[in-house]
Order: C-alpha cells, then structure tokens, then sequence
C-alpha cells in the first residue's frame, strides 16, 4: 500500500483509511477465507469468508495470535504456517480438517504463502481456506452407495429402489425394470445380479433393439454352422452363455412376436433351440428385462403377448425420471466430478453457483446419461477449478428445455389432443400431474410433447 506523502498528515490518515477500506472490501468479496499473520503469528487480516467458515467473527480473531486462536486442530497447520514464515515454505491445496468457534469440524482446502519485505525479509504469511466440507459429505454418501454398484441418490423414492433390490436380489425370480432412457436400468440389473447367489457365474447383457429379428434369435439362442448365408461357424447363443447367471434383455419392448414365444418357452421350460438344430438345449438363466415404453400399453394394442409380460413382471422396478429426484443432482454431478477427474488428471471441485441452478431446473430428457455427457463437456472445455455456465452444453446454460414448453399456446385451430395436452400442462404445473390429469404415463406424455414441438401448428 503507498500513499501519497505529498499530503498533510491528517490526509495522508485519510488516504491510508481509505486504502485500507478498499482493501478489507476486496478480500470480502472473495468467496475463498482469507488470513494474513504478522511475523509474530498474530492474525492481521479476517475476511467475511474465513468469519464464515470457522465462526470466528473478525474483532474475535484480528490481534489475536494463530495457534491462539486455531489451538484446538491446527497444530500441523501452524507448523506450516510457521514454515511459510520462517523457511518462505509454500503449500498449495491441501486438505486439513478444523474446528470453527462452536467446536463445530469442517473439511478445508489450505494454501498457505509467505509475505516477504523487500530484501526477502519475511513480513507474515497469508493464508487461503476453501471450505469443502459438502465435497467431503457427498464423497462420504458416494461410498455409501458402493454396494448398489454405482447407483448413486438418496431421493426417497431411490431409497425404495434400493430396499426393492435387496429384497428381490435373493430370488430367482424374474424382473421387470421401467424407466425413461438414460435413467440407469442396467445398473439396477447389475446391482440385483451382484447381491444375488448368481455373483459368480455370468451376467449377460443384450440391447434388443440394436439387432433386427433374424440377427436378435441368433444372438439370444446362438446358430448351428450353415443355418443361414454367413453362418459358417456355430455360435452360442447368450443364453447359453449366461447359464447359471443372470441375463439382462433391455428394450424388450423392441423385440418380435416370434422372439417373443421362444422368449416365453425360455421363461417357462427353460429350454431353446439353436437356430437352424432340432436339439433342445437347456439354461438355467435368471431374466431380468428392461423397457423405456409403457408395455401393458404395448399389450393392449397386440404388440406384446400378454403372458410373456405377466413372466417378466413377477417384480417391477419403478426408476423414476432426474426430474422426480432433483435433490439427488448435487451428489450425482459430485460423482461424475471425481470419475472424470480420475480420468482426465485434472482436479476440478464442481460447478459455480450459476452451473449448480441451471443443473438443478434443466428438465433432463436425457437423464442421468445426459447429465454425465453434460459434466463431461463441461470438463473439456473449463480451465478453472470450478466449471461455470459457459462450460456447459449450450441447451442446459441457456435453459431452453425448461422454457420450450412453457410459452407453446394451444392453437386457434388443430387437433383437439393437442389443445387438450398443452391446456393441461399449463394448469397442472408440471409432467407427473399432468400425465396423471389426462390419464397416460409420463413418458406417454413427453413423447406427445415432443411431437408437438416439432409440428406445425
């Protein structure tokens, strides 16, 4: 600080306050607790955030000595800070653990600088506390949820989930997982399988709806050489391969009517053919199906038989939406923080408080998946330890999902379900009770919506 000795004394007192003002302003601007300490150990400088973070108001910690102060937990923080005075130590990052005013522990993140005169003689230390306890708290949660096989919430109705896998996971019988795109259904499918007395023996996976009918029977129940052109070797089936596991079929909406009756004799007998052999083969096999479309629906239009649903159906799993566990965004974007950190070497804290708000209102179609594809762009472009709204996809910074179905006006003229849809989301206030008002699933609904979007009026 330099002032202007030009000046009469009593205005050079006033510059000097002045200075000084701006100064103690500044620092309480940051959002990062700031301590600076005299080469006498006695604290000089309190910002408003290091108040905030240890309890300490600032009268009850300025001229008073560090240890003093800090006496309970810091004595290796006061070995550092006397490093930094003495020896011009620095200390970048580094996790410590103290005890605010209220005997209150909270995790925080240390960097510690010496101040040095000119000459480098050493003028006091400052130093910066980044509180992360929550980061801490999340990380503590996360390993909660190891044995749910990377499941991670703690929303209510996640909690049910996890009360229906443990009780299901002991039994043979088959499930029947439903949820939006993206929600985690094969997660739940490895998580039943990992708690089951199946652990060790396979679990097999197959998307039903990347494979047309013909590839889909051969890759469910394998084919002897020569069954159809290119066959020119015999293949096991999945089935076969997962015998005494678990096999997990997702989009089992997709699948054709004749996959669907050797699905049901496999359910019921345990027995298939290889496709183009007359020999029947047995599995022991526990299925546990997945689905983003509403299948009793599929039922009652004739696409689904009616007894392979009931087969599968023997246990439901309910995933609900990211937008039904909202609370839950905090802790999974955490959990995508430290996976991407550990991949890319970086070590990024999370997002700033204007990331974390338009993480927490974007409606997700996505789901989780696109969360994770979210924070993953948001890691490729951030150059700062927390990522803001530029880093992230241009759709969620900006809101627009959110606001697309809010300013659609039901038409002068047009089909009376689209008048009728859009009508009813206004006056319900969201997705789940408007599905509920005309009678249809949400993602019923969220697929009329999108359709409207896109059509002309």
């Amino acid at each position: 600080m330099s002032v202007d000795l030009s000046l009469e004394p009593h205005d050079r007192l006033g510059a000097c306050l002045s200075t000084c003002d701006t100064l103690g302003r500044i620092l309480d601007s940051v959002s990062d607790g700031i301590i600076t300490i005299d080469p006498e150990m006695r604290i000089i400088s309190f910002n408003r955030a290091a108040s905030a973070i240890t309890g300490f108001a600032r009268d009850e910690a300025v001229g008073k000595r560090f240890p003093d102060v800090f006496s309970h937990e810091l004595t290796e923080g006061s070995t550092l800070v006397r490093n930094a005075l003495h020896k011009a130590e620095y200390v970048s990052d580094i996790e410590r653990q103290i005890v605010g005013k209220a005997g209150q522990r909270r995790l925080v993140r240390l960097t510690i600088n010496a101040l040095c005169k000119a000459g480098g003689v050493p003028g006091g230390v400052v130093i910066a506390l980044r509180d992360i306890q929550q980061i801490h708290e999340l990380r503590e949660q996360l390993k909660g949820q190891s044995a749910f096989n990377a499941i991670v919430g703690k929303n209510h109705k996640m909690k049910e989930i996890y009360r229906l896998i443990e009780q299901v996971a002991d039994s043979h019988a088959s499930v029947l997982v439903h949820g939006e795109s993206g929600t985690g259904k094969e997660l739940v499918a490895r998580a039943i399988h990992r708690q089951s007395p199946r652990r060790d023996q396979p679990f097999v996976t197959v998307n039903c709806a990347a494979l047309v009918e013909t590839l889909l029977e051969s890759e469910l129940f394998g084919h002897v050489k020569g069954a159809f052109t290119g066959a020119s070797n015999a293949k096991l089936g999945r089935f076969e391969l997962a015998d005494g596991g678990t096999i997990f079929l997702d989009e089992i909406g997709d699948v054709s009517p004749s996959v669907q009756v050797k699905l049901l004799r496999v359910l019921q007998e345990k027995e298939f053919e290889r496709v183009g052999d007359s020999k029947t083969n047995k599995a022991d096999v526990r299925v546990i199906a997945a689905s983003n479309k509403n299948l009793w629906e599929l039922v009652r239009e004739g696409r689904f038989r009616d007894d392979l649903y009931y087969r599968l159906k023997v246990v439901t799993i309910n995933l609900p939406s990211l937008r039904e566990r909202r609370d839950d965004i905090p802790l999974l974007v955490q959990h995508f923080v430290e996976k991407f950190n550990r991949q890319t070497g970086k070590a990024l804290l999370g997002g700033t408080r204007e990331a974390m708000a338009a993480l927490m209102s974007y409606l997700w179609p996505g789901n989780i998946r696109e969360l994770e594809n979210a924070i993953e762009h948001a890691f490729v472009l951030c150059r700062a330890q927390y990522f803001g709204l530029d880093d992230l996809p241009e759709e969620i910074a900006k809101g627009r999902l959110c606001e697309d179905f809010a300013d659609l006006d039901a038409p002068a003229e047009g089909s009376l379900e689209r008048q009728k849809i859009l009508n009813t989301l206004k006056s319900a206030g969201g997705l789940n009770e408007a599905a509920r008002q005309l009678g249809i699933s949400r993602t019923t609904l969220w697929r009329k919506l999108k359709r409207i979007q896109h059509s002309p009026e």
